[in-house]
């Protein structure tokens, strides 16, 4: 289990890859993001994105898919975030991409409030293919502190 006492402020993090396809773009936009550059080919060409494009939302709620698979799978002692700061889309997706995220941890605090937790302060960036930046923010998230009597905090 990786608790507040194991995260180092500057370690970075790969957390994986999300294929973008056609299909999810299209599901997506018709139930969260109805603007018809999300949803026609033709009306997208008379954009700036030029063809058929990920909604900003979708590329937030695929990014989370790859950051929640990795803690799931690393066992990470997390309790939710209350947010995220400064997130900019500063690149189109289009179907056919594949998202790389990386995190970085800037700071982390002990809560004065709750002794048996903590929370620290990440940098996520999110790539395409060919190493464009395409989404970057700041998210805050809350973590437990090792128990005491932890026999892996040795």
């Amino acid at each position: 289990m990786i608790y507040f006492e194991d995260l180092q402020v500057g370690a970075e993090t790969e957390f994986g890859s999300y294929d973008v396809t056609r299909d999810e773009v299209l599901e997506f936009a018709r139930k969260y993001d109805p603007q018809p550059f999300h949803l026609s080919d033709e009306e997208a060409a008379k954009t700036h994105f030029g063809r058929l494009s990920a909604s900003g939302w979708h590329t937030a709620a695929m990014t989370m898919a790859v950051i929640a698979r990795k803690v799931v799978n690393e066992k990470q002692a997390g309790l939710g975030s209350p947010g995220i700061d400064e997130l900019r889309w500063k690149k189109p997706v289009y179907p056919g991409d594949t998202l790389h995220v990386r995190g970085r941890i800037i700071d982390k605090t002990p809560s004065r409030s709750r002794p048996e937790m903590g929370s620290f302060r990440t940098e996520t960036t999110v790539a395409n293919q060919n190493g464009d930046v395409v989404m970057t923010f700041q998210s805050i998230v809350l973590i437990r502190r090792r128990p005491t009597g932890d026999a892996s905090a040795a």
